[in-house]
């Protein structure tokens, strides 16, 4: 099991993002039945003024970590955890500009 913390920044001036969702899914690993009691796999929760959210120990294995802020580009990607505790530092960058093919 892996204590895992995820710390969200805005990439262009490296300030925390305060109540960015961020949703944890053990994606696959190691066995997730213990003891005839499934894990808990799946996580969603928000992120504190410091732009951190603490994940209650989730399987070790490949975790993905989607992470969804207003007014700033939402974030995915899978992880391999092997560690008993790990921080992943997300830095989320601003929406790009719409283009349109229309004239």
């Amino acid at each position: 099991m892996t204590k895992l913390r995820v710390e969200v920044r805005k990439e262009f001036n490296d300030k925390p993002v305060e109540r960015a969702s961020v949703i944890v899914r053990f994606v696959e690993g190691r066995s997730v039945v213990k003891l005839g009691k499934k894990i808990m796999t799946s996580y969603q929760l928000k992120t504190n003024q410091e732009g951190v959210a603490m994940i209650p120990p989730i399987p070790q294995g490949k975790i993905q970590i989607q992470i969804i802020a207003k007014g700033l580009q939402t974030f995915g990607q899978i992880f391999d955890v092997a560690e008993e505790e790990k921080t992943v530092e997300i830095k989320l960058k601003d929406p790009q500009p719409q283009h349109s093919v229309h004239q």
